[in-house]
């Protein structure tokens, strides 16, 4: 399971830099790119609303291979035809084919855990997907942007990842997807992480999705750019972990506003006074180093304040505000781009950070309410995390061997209580459908 997770990843980083040089070769200005860009994401959300109603028609054998089949086509079109509309659409389709595949594996991944192995599948999940843009950065350098190698190498790698997943993994899952929570009760549980996800949501794709045609169009080399583009995901590495432990010690809303304000300096220090690769990539380091983080805190926040049974449907709420944010996100970054040049570039982000700061500090001046059990324990999430991902790290239960601790009476039916397992992590406790 990793291991196609880990190719298909590969190639969604690869296929990201790849369409931001590329399209500086083919000299698309920064504006269209920007819409370009932003099709990913439009298309990823989509796919997060469309995919489960699929899966509970015809399974997850089926969706994966139909997804993975139209996404391994939309990586060869690139190359047929340069054309902004045509790339916008493809994009479009990627998005919404990565959307639905994160769900499948990410299913297939929370199937074959249990309480005692889940939070370490979320675990090396997150490490495999770092370790996939890394992977992915060194590859763009491999061949020429300019031709159509690396649009079949990242075709292949989708191919491949089929091997691993349809053949090897054995039973499939029953799928079961949260219903999300609506907007108005996640803004009324914690206002603070609503918009923070809905900023945050817009910084990660900025970064994501811009920082190759940012990197391009200020004159750097293909190594380069790629090697700007991994600072995010090493930022994000060194962090995330320290971050998580000391989250669960201290207070979060402040912990969330140092790491929010940092970013913000991180980024205005880009847009005024950064020089040079070295300055950039230490600029990108620490705004992937913090702001990675605090997207996990924010959902770890909001989880502090309701049920355990209510987590996974809360969690997928935010990231679908996340994913409203990260559509306009590229589009912005690039009209920044050509209005205002490499500046703008960071500017933009720097000012979205300043805002879920002070609106932090606006939202100090309210007592945390009293919460129904103990904190729930912090899990490393990104943009990138599926509703079935959030699941795997929110959506636990009790098994047979802890049935005393968690309240169940022997042989009666399993109901919510709070407090139970919340150190080891959250259990959002129902019946598995057999």
């Amino acid at each position: 399971m990793l291991l196609g997770i880990l190719l298909l990843m590969t190639a969604n980083s690869l296929q990201g830099t790849l369409l931001g040089v590329r399209g500086a070769i083919e000299a698309i200005d920064t504006t269209t790119m920007g819409y370009i860009m932003s099709g990913y994401f439009a298309g990823f959300l989509g796919g997060s609303w469309v995919v489960p109603k699929l899966l509970r028609r015809v399974g997850h054998v089926r969706v994966y291979a139909a997804l993975g089949t139209s996404l391994s086509v939309a990586f060869l079109l690139f190359a047929v035809r340069v054309d902004p509309l045509q790339w916008l659409l493809l994009r479009g389709v990627v998005g919404f084919c990565y959307s639905g595949l994160y769900i499948v594996t990410e299913s297939w991944l929370n199937e074959l855990s249990d309480n005692r192995t889940r939070g370490q599948a979320m675990s090396l999940n997150m490490l495999v997907q770092m370790l996939a843009v890394v992977v992915g950065q060194w590859l763009v350098n491999t061949a020429d942007p300019g031709g159509y190698v690396l649009f079949v190498m990242i075709s292949v790698f989708v191919s491949l990842s089929f091997l691993p997943i349809l053949l090897v993994i054995s039973p499939t899952p029953a799928h079961e997807t949260s219903r999300p929570m609506s907007i108005r009760e996640l803004v009324t549980l914690s206002p603070l992480a609503c918009l923070g996800m809905l900023l945050l949501g817009t910084v990660f794709a900025t970064m994501f999705g811009m920082v190759a045609v940012f990197a391009t169009a200020a004159g750097f080399s293909v190594a380069d750019t790629a090697s700007l583009v991994m600072a995010i995901s090493l930022g994000t590495i060194v962090t995330q972990y320290p971050i998580g432990w000391l989250s669960d010690r201290v207070q979060r809303r402040p912990l969330v506003l140092v790491l929010t304000a940092v970013g913000a300096l991180a980024a205005t220090y880009g847009g005024l006074a950064a020089d040079g690769f070295s300055e950039l990539f230490a600029v990108i380091f620490v705004i992937g180093g913090t702001t990675t983080p605090a997207y996990s805190l924010l959902i770890a926040h909001a989880n502090d304040r309701i049920e355990t049974d209510q987590m996974a449907a809360a969690s997928a709420g935010l990231l679908m505000i996340a994913g409203a944010g990260s559509m306009t996100g590229p589009v912005i970054a690039g009209y920044a781009l050509s209005a205002f040049g490499n500046a703008g570039f960071f500017l933009f982000p720097a000012a979205l950070l300043v805002a879920t700061t002070l609106y932090g500090v606006v939202r100090m001046r309210y007592p945390e309410p009293p919460g129904p059990r103990d904190r729930s324990t912090y899990m490393p999430l990104t943009s990138g995390t599926s509703i079935a991902g959030t699941e795997l790290a929110y959506g636990q239960e009790p098994d047979d061997e802890h049935s005393d601790e968690s309240g169940t009476p022997p042989g009666g039916a399993k109901v919510p209580v709070p407090g139970a397992f919340s150190r080891g992590g959250p259990s959002a406790v129902h019946e598995k459908q057999e």
